[in-house]
């Protein structure tokens, strides 16, 4: 059987991974890839992005079900266009996929459905947004409406750099249409967790909890960014916040948007914030795996991948149960230097260990040149170990990321500091 990864990152990288190790597999095509999907063997880079060139391909390779992995060519259409060529595709239309691709459709959408999350106001005017910013205070959190590619949410500790960063998205218009409007709420304390489900358009089937580190630096100090790590199960989500966060979150969106008459089927990401007395409230919505959180999640997977897949597009994930490996995953993000602002491309990386039971790398911002592996974007690699405990998994992955080499490297020391806390 052959199947189509659609994207290019370590979420991507991960996805394949775990798909081509069903035994019915024959190729994995990863669309367009990256070093790492280029290196491995069982995988299959195809140079094409254009979505109409996509479906012409998986016509003509007789692909029998194509993943989609990032928000963009799902913003696009991709859903759409391939089921109106009869298709299969695992991911949800446009008009779903607003969930994520607008921030103001998810805030109204949760308000209308009383979905718990932080009280909001969406903005195009900058002086009505100063304004509002100004009669709230700080802390107070700015986003852009549209998809920034990890760069269109600042959390403003202070007035000034809430004020400054409207001016960023709407009067120097920084994030282009993504920044055309602006949504303003309220800064929630506590901690975040990441909680991934798979949906048919009626059934849902949820993934192993997750948590994210957004931060770049040691200590979540620094610049905001895609992620510098992830570690899967999060303890903070215990069995009794599992039911509530589904009771409460999970399935009233998945009602709603049925309601509505924009049913969704895909992966769904709700990224949460959870108070001291254990309440949680929805940040925001992903209409995909999250990325760093999909490396250490696929590590953990013991269920053929490519099995629930097909569940997935057939409308049949109430008739499977997930495996998982009952050790800690954690994954180590190493990010090119310059990033997040301006990653430096083109330096050699060198020394990446060989895949064990106990550790794996996932390429990210990779690209193979001859033998050569250089660095081609913001995140490069993401460096999963597996233990019986935090701890180990934690020893594992750094292990690993001390031998690997590129010049200026970023890594956190410290991911999975919340969960040794406990």
């Amino acid at each position: 059987m052959k199947i189509l990864v659609v994207g290019s990152g370590g979420r991507e990288h991960a996805l394949a991974w775990k798909i081509a190790q069903s035994p019915r597999i024959q190729t994995v095509y990863v669309a367009p890839g990256n070093g790492g999907t280029a290196l491995d063997g069982r995988l299959e880079n195809v140079a094409i992005t254009d979505l109409h060139a996509l479906a012409d391909f998986v016509e003509k390779e007789h692909v029998a079900l194509t993943v989609v992995g990032p928000e963009v060519p799902l913003a696009a259409g991709i859903v759409n266009l391939f089921r109106a060529r009869g298709l299969k595709v695992f991911g949800p239309t446009r008009e779903a996929a607003q969930l994520e691709s607008s921030k103001d459709f998810a805030k109204s959408f949760m308000q209308r459905h009383a979905i718990p999350t932080a009280q909001y106001q969406t903005f195009s005017d900058v002086q009505a947004a100063h304004d509002y910013i100004a009669s709230k205070g700080a802390p107070i959190v700015i986003k852009a409406d549209g998809l920034a590619a990890g760069k269109g949410v600042v959390v403003a500790m202070s007035l000034e750099e809430a004020h400054s960063a409207v001016d960023m998205m709407l009067s120097d218009n920084k994030l282009g249409d993504a920044g055309a409007r602006v949504v303003v709420e309220e800064f929630l304390a506590g901690e975040e967790a990441s909680f991934i489900v798979m949906v048919d358009g009626k059934n849902i089937l949820p993934l192993a909890t997750s948590q994210d580190h957004k931060r770049l630096q040691d200590n979540d100090q620094g610049p905001n960014t895609g992620g510098m790590g992830a570690y899967s199960p999060a303890p903070i989500v215990t069995p009794e916040l599992h039911a509530r966060v589904m009771r409460e979150i999970i399935v009233p969106t998945v009602q709603g948007m049925a309601k509505d008459g924009i049913p969704f089927s895909g992966f769904l990401y709700a990224g949460l914030m959870i108070d001291d007395k254990g309440n949680p409230k929805t940040l925001e919505f992903n209409c995909r795996m999250g990325d760093p959180e999909t490396q250490p999640i696929m590590a953990r997977l013991k269920t053929d991948l490519l099995t629930v897949m097909e569940h997935a597009v057939n409308g049949t994930l109430d008739t499977i149960e997930l495996e998982w490996d009952r050790r800690t995953a954690l994954g180590v993000v190493m990010a090119a230097a310059g990033y997040p602002d301006a990653p430096r491309k083109g330096d050699l990386i060198t020394d990446i260990p060989a895949e064990t039971v106990d550790c794996v790398t996932f390429h990210a911002g990779t690209v193979l040149n001859g033998d050569k592996l250089t660095t081609s974007g913001g995140r490069v690699l993401c460096v999963v170990g597996l233990g019986d405990s935090v701890k180990v998994a934690q020893k594992q992955a750094y292990a690993a990321t001390d031998l690997i080499h590129f010049e200026g490297a970023q890594l956190r020391r410290d991911i999975g500091w919340r969960a040794l806390k406990r």
